[in-house]
C-alpha cells in the first residue's frame, strides 16, 4: 500500500504541474454592496455583471449581505446590476492598475414591472440540460418517506431489480456517484446500500447517458449522480422530517447549516428502521438424457417456495464546513459516517417430484443472517475561482474511506416428509463473511475560458483511485459428533486490488448557433486478484484512451439538435470476480468469475430538444456497440444450478427515447418518458449458443395537480414490456404509485401520504432455460408500502425568497466530477 500511496503523491505533483500553467494572471477587483432603495436593506442574489461593449466578461450574484466582488484585468467596463421588478443599473467602471471599490449601490423598484411579475414557486420535476437530465426529486410526491433506491426506481429509463442492482436503458453497467464522486453511501455492494439512504437527504439526481472525457470512463450505460442537500444561507437554516409507514417503516432526518461571515457549518443526520416481507417461487423442470444432446429419457421437477423477512436499522451522519478564505478561495472539509444492522430471515421450501408429478420429498432450508456494515469517509476540497463567474476554476479533491461489512448466518436444512425409508438427519451449517474495503481518491481539475468573449474553453484534469478489498468467507457444517468442519468447496479468502490513473483534456467553443466540445481521456488500470486458499494470483494491466465529441446546433430559439459520441468501459465488478458469495440456497448458487475481462462500448446519440414556453420535449436515438459483453450464464451440475458471469462476443443496441414535460395549466403538470430499444447479442459458452435478439420498451407517466395552492395530488405509472435474454426472458410488469401533499404552518411545513405499488404488482417474473432445464420464477422484494410524512423548514421566508429570485445568469454550478 505504501508504494501505491507514493505513486498517488507522484501523480498528484505531475497533475498539478500539467494544469497549473497560466492560472495566476494579474487581475484587479471591482467590489461593492447592492442596497434596496425601499428599505435600505442588503439585496441578496442580485445579478451583477461586467461588459466590454456587448460582450460579457464576468458576472456573479450578490451574497446574503448584498456584497459582490468581481475580478478582471485592467480596462474600461460597464457594470450592469439587475433584479426582477427593479430598475437595471448600467454604470461605467474604469480599472487602471488598482482595485475599484464602489461602496453602496442603490436599486430602486420599477413600478411598471411590478404588476407583470410572475412568481414560480417550484422547480420542474425534470430539467433538460446539454449533457444530462436533472430530476428535482423533492417535487415528486412518490419519493416522500422513501429511500434512494425508491427514488432511482421512479426515474425514467432507470430500473432497480430485486437485488438492488441498477440498470439504465436496459444495461446494468451504470456508475452510481454521490455528489459527483464514489461514496461510502453506496457501499461495497453498490445499489443494495441505497435502500438505507433516506429520500429527504437528497436534493436532485442527474442522469448522464453519454458522459464526456471529463467523467470517469467506467459505466458504458452512463452515470447516475445523486446530489445531497447542503444549505449555504447566512444564519441558521435547515429542515426536519419524520415518517412512518406500513409495513413497519419509520425514520427521522435533519439537515442544518449555520453560516457566519467566512465560515459555513453544515450537517445532516438520518435514522431509518424498515421491515420488508418478500417472497416468490421457482418452478424448475429438469431433463435427463442418456447421451449429450440426445433425446430426453426422464424428467423431474422441483418447486421452490421462497419467503424472506428483512429488518434493517441504519444511521447516516454527514458533517462539514466551508471556509471562505477570501472571495475566490474556498476549502471544504467533510466527514461521513454510516452504520447499519440487518437481520435477514429466509425460508426456501423444496418440493421434489418425479416425472409423473408425484411428490417424493419436501424439505425446508432456513437461513438466519445478521449483517452489520460500517462506513467512514473523510474528504477535503479546495476550489479557486479566478474570475468570480465559476468559469475559470481550479478544483483539488482528496477522499479517504473504509467500509467493513460482516455477514454471520446460520443455515438449517430439514426434511419435512419423504418416500425414502432412510430418513436423513437435519443438516446444520453456518457461514461467516468478513469484508473490508479501503479507498483513496485524489484528483485535480482545471477549467480556463479564453478568447475575446470567453466562448472558448480548455479543461484538463488528473485523477488517481487506489482501492483494496479483502473478503474472508468461511462455510462450515456440523458433523455427527457435534463438531464443525469447513466445506472446502465454498470456503475462500479473496483479495482484490485496483489502481486507476487518469488524465483528460477537453476543448470547447461556442459559435453563433453551433457549440462544439471534444476531448480525450487516458486511463491506466492495474487489477490484481488473489484466491488465497488456492494460491492463484491474476494480474491484469491495460492502458486505454476514451475520446468524446459533442455538437449542439440551435435551429432557432426553441429547437436545438444534439449529437454526441463517447467511448466507455466496464471493468468487472468485485462481486462478479469473487468465485463464491451466496450460500442461502445451496441448490442455486450465484458466484463470480475471476477471469472476466472488461467490456468496451462505443456510444452514439442524436436528439432534438424543444424548449417550448410551457413544455420541453426531447426525442433521441442512441446506438451502443459493446465488445466483450458480460452476461450471467446458468448451467446444471450435480443437481445444483450455477449462475456465473461470462464474457460473450459483442452486443449491438439501438433505441429511441422520448421525454416530455408540460405545464398543462397553472395547476396541472405532466411528465412522460418512453424508451424503446432493440439489442442483438452474439456469443456462446461451452458449445451452447447464447445469441439473442431482444426488442422491448419501458415507459413512465406522472401527473401532478395542485388544488387551493397548497394541496398536491400525484399519480404515476410505470410499465416494462417483456424482454428476451441469452437464456430465457423477463416478463412484463407495471406499477402505480400515489402521493398526496398538504402545505401547513405558513408554508414552513408539509404533511404527505404516499402509496408505493398501489395494486401490489411490482413482481419480477422470468423464464430461464438451457439444454437440460427450464425455470419459471417470480420474486417480490417488497409488497405495497404506505407512508405518512411530516417535514418542517427553518426560516421558511428565506426559502421563499430563494424561489422568487428565479435562476440568475450565474447560479451555483454544483459539485464537480
Amino acid at each position: 500500500m505504501k508504494k501505491r500511496v507514493a505513486s498517488l503523491v507522484a501523480g498528484f505533483l505531475v497533475g498539478l504541474l500539467c494544469i497549473s500553467q497560466s492560472v495566476y494572471a494579474q487581475q484587479y477587483t471591482v467590489s461593492g454592496t447592492v442596497i434596496n432603495g425601499a428599505d435600505n436593506t442588503p439585496m441578496a442574489y442580485t445579478n451583477v455583471s461586467l461588459f466590454q461593449g456587448e460582450s460579457l466578461v464576468t458576472g456573479s450574484v450578490t451574497a446574503d449581505d448584498g456584497s459582490f466582488n468581481l475580478q478582471v484585468k485592467p480596462g474600461d467596463y460597464t457594470l450592469r446590476i439587475q433584479f426582477v421588478s427593479y430598475k437595471t443599473i448600467n454604470k461605467p467602471v474604469s480599472v487602471n492598475n488598482a482595485s475599484v471599490k464602489l461602496g453602496e449601490v442603490v436599486l430602486e423598484e420599477d413600478v411598471d414591472q411590478l404588476s407583470e411579475v410572475v412568481v414560480q414557486g417550484q422547480k420542474a420535476q425534470m430539467e433538460m440540460k446539454l449533457d444530462k437530465r436533472v430530476f428535482n426529486v423533492g417535487e415528486d410526491l412518490g419519493n416522500i418517506g422513501g429511500s434512494a433506491e425508491s427514488i432511482l426506481d421512479n426515474l425514467p429509463s432507470v430500473t432497480v431489480d430485486v437485488e438492488g442492482g441498477i440498470s439504465l436503458r436496459g444495461s446494468e453497467n451504470v456508475r452510481i456517484l454521490i455528489n459527483g464522486k464514489p461514496s461510502g453511501l453506496v457501499g461495497i455492494d453498490g445499489g443494495s446500500a441505497l435502500r438505507q439512504i433516506q429520500a429527504d437527504l437528497i436534493e436532485r439526481v442527474e442522469v448522464i447517458t453519454n458522459p464526456s472525457a471529463r467523467y470517469q470512463a467506467e459505466g458504458n450505460a452512463g452515470i447516475i449522480n445523486i446530489i445531497l442537500k447542503k444549505e449555504k444561507n447566512s444564519g441558521l437554516n435547515g429542515s426536519f422530517q419524520l415518517n412512518g409507514g406500513y409495513p413497519a417503516n419509520y425514520g427521522a432526518s435533519a439537515n442544518l447549516n449555520f453560516r457566519k461571515d467566512w465560515i459555513n457549518f453544515f450537517g445532516s443526520y438520518g435514522v431509518r428502521y424498515g421491515e420488508n416481507n418478500g417472497g416468490g417461487y421457482n418452478d424448475q423442470t429438469f431433463y435427463q438424457r442418456a447421451i449429450e444432446d440426445g433425446p430426453i429419457t426422464d424428467t423431474s421437477y422441483t418447486y421452490i417456495d421462497r419467503d424472506r423477512q428483512r429488518e434493517d436499522l441504519s444511521h447516516n451522519l454527514r458533517l462539514g464546513s466551508d471556509f471562505y478564505l477570501n472571495e475566490t478561495d474556498i476549502i471544504t472539509a467533510a466527514f461521513l459516517y454510516r452504520v447499519s444492522d440487518e437481520n435477514n430471515l429466509s425460508y426456501n421450501y423444496y418440493n421434489d417430484y418425479n416425472g409423473n408429478r408425484e411428490l417424493l420429498e419436501r424439505s425446508v432450508r432456513t437461513q438466519d443472517e445478521l449483517e452489520d456494515e460500517e462506513v467512514l469517509e473523510y474528504s477535503v476540497n479546495y476550489k479557486k475561482v479566478f474570475n468570480e463567474n465559476d468559469n475559470h476554476t481550479l478544483n483539488l479533491n482528496f477522499q479517504y474511506r473504509d467500509n467493513r461489512e460482516i455477514e454471520d448466518a446460520d443455515q438449517v436444512e430439514e426434511v419435512l416428509n419423504t418416500t425414502d425409508e432412510t430418513f436423513p438427519d437435519d443438516i446444520f451449517q453456518r457461514s461467516y463473511n468478513d469484508e473490508f474495503e479501503q479507498n483513496i481518491l485524489a484528483e485535480a481539475n482545471y477549467v480556463h475560458p479564453f478568447g475575446k468573449d470567453g466562448k472558448q474553453k480548455f479543461e484538463t484534469g488528473w485523477r488517481t483511485n487506489l482501492r483494496e478489498i479483502n473478503n474472508d468467507y468461511t462455510v462450515e457444517e456440523q458433523d455427527s459428533e457435534g463438531g464443525w468442519q469447513e466445506l472446502d468447496d465454498y470456503t475462500n479468502e479473496f483479495n482484490y486490488q485496483e489502481d486507476i490513473h487518469a488524465f483528460y483534456g477537453i476543448y470547447s467553443q461556442e459559435f453563433e448557433r453551433l457549440s462544439f466540445q471534444g476531448g480525450v481521456r487516458a486511463e491506466y488500470t492495474n487489477i490484481v486478484t488473489n484466491l488465497v486458499t488456492r494460491d492463484s494470483v491474476n494480474e491484469r494491466s491495460y492502458l486505454n484512451f476514451f475520446p468524446s465529441v459533442f455538437f449542439t446546433y440551435d435551429l432557432d430559439k426553441i429547437n436545438s439538435l444534439q449529437l454526441s459520441y463517447s467511448r466507455r468501459l466496464d471493468r468487472p465488478r468485485f462481486r462478479n470476480l469473487n468465485p463464491f458469495y451466496t450460500f442461502n440456497d445451496d441448490r442455486n448458487i450465484r458466484a463470480g468469475n475471476p477471469n472476466l475481462n472488461p467490456e468496451f462500448t462505443d456510444s452514439f446519440e442524436f436528439g432534438l430538444l424543444n424548449n417550448l414556453p410551457s413544455a420541453s420535449i426531447y426525442s433521441g436515438v442512441y446506438f451502443r456497440y459493446t465488445d466483450g459483453v458480460t452476461d450471467r450464464v446458468s448451467y446444471l451440475e450435480d443437481s445444483i444450478t450455477y449462475s456465473i458471469p461470462q464474457n460473450l462476443n459483442f452486443r449491438n443496441s439501438i433505441g429511441l427515447e422520448n421525454t416530455y414535460s408540460q405545464d398543462l395549466t397553472d395547476w396541472w403538470k405532466v411528465n412522460a418518458n418512453l424508451n424503446i430499444f432493440y439489442s442483438k447479442t452474439e456469443g456462446s459458452y461451452e458449445g451452447e449458443d447464447l445469441s439473442v435478439e431482444a426488442f422491448t420498451l419501458s415507459t413512465r407517466v406522472t401527473s401532478k395537480m395542485t388544488f387551493w395552492d397548497d394541496f398536491d395530488v400525484q399519480v404515476s405509472g410505470r410499465y416494462r414490456a417483456p424482454q428476451q435474454r441469452s437464456q430465457g426472458r423477463s416478463k412484463a410488469f407495471y406499477v402505480i404509485d400515489l402521493g398526496l401533499n398538504k402545505t401547513i404552518l405558513n408554508d414552513r411545513g408539509n404533511i404527505a401520504l404516499s402509496v408505493s405499488d398501489l395494486f401490489n404488482t411490482r413482481k419480477w417474473r422470468s423464464i430461464t432455460e438451457g439444454d437440460n432445464f427450464y425455470y419459471d420464477s417470480e420474486f417480490q422484494w417488497r409488497a405495497r408500502t404506505i407512508r405518512f410524512t411530516f417535514d418542517y423548514r427553518l426560516k421558511g421566508a428565506k426559502r421563499k425568497q430563494e424561489r422568487e429570485r428565479g435562476d440568475g445568469d450565474f447560479g451555483d454550478s454544483g459539485d464537480g466530477y
